[in-house]
């Protein structure tokens, strides 16, 4: 086998650690509490020349969220005058998850409330206005008796 054929037998895609989809989001302050309200660890960090983190990779799991600096091309919803998207977590837990965020100050949307879909959820928007749902799957049900 040449080295180009190796090389290309043990590169994945996507890397190995990452889900096929991944939210890349926007933050003035990489530096959030993203890990120790919402439970995410940091698996990877770039500064920049002045130091500050300029990407950041947090896991929660198997889940992966990127986060990056905002630039004039670029905004987060603080700038933006309101959501630009919701990300949606499962936790083994989410009255504990609420329960740990409350106690650090989140910005709760939505207490948790068990939903028609079998999923438990809680609505929580972060310091710079990311919106999260949190949910744990409580109960199988049928898509024919899915009813809002």
């Amino acid at each position: 086998m040449s080295p180009e054929t190796e090389e290309a037998a043990v590169i994945k895609n996507p890397p190995e650690g990452f889900p096929r989809i991944t939210p890349y989001l926007l933050y003035e302050d990489v530096d959030t509490w993203l890990m120790g309200v919402f439970g995410f660890e940091e698996r990877f960090r770039m500064k920049a020349p002045d130091g500050k983190a300029m990407h950041a990779e947090l896991a929660l799991a198997d889940g992966v969220v990127m986060m990056g600096n905002p630039g004039p091309d670029y905004q987060n919803p603080s700038h933006r005058g309101g959501a630009t998207q919701l990300v949606h977590v499962y936790v083994d837990d989410v009255d504990a998850h609420f329960r740990a965020a409350t106690a650090a100050g989140a910005h709760i949307l939505r207490e948790p409330a068990d939903q028609f879909y079998g999923d438990r959820t809680y609505n929580v928007e972060d310091l710079e206005g990311h919106q999260w749902t949190f949910c744990q799957h409580v109960r199988d049900v049928p898509p024919e008796d899915m009813h809002p």
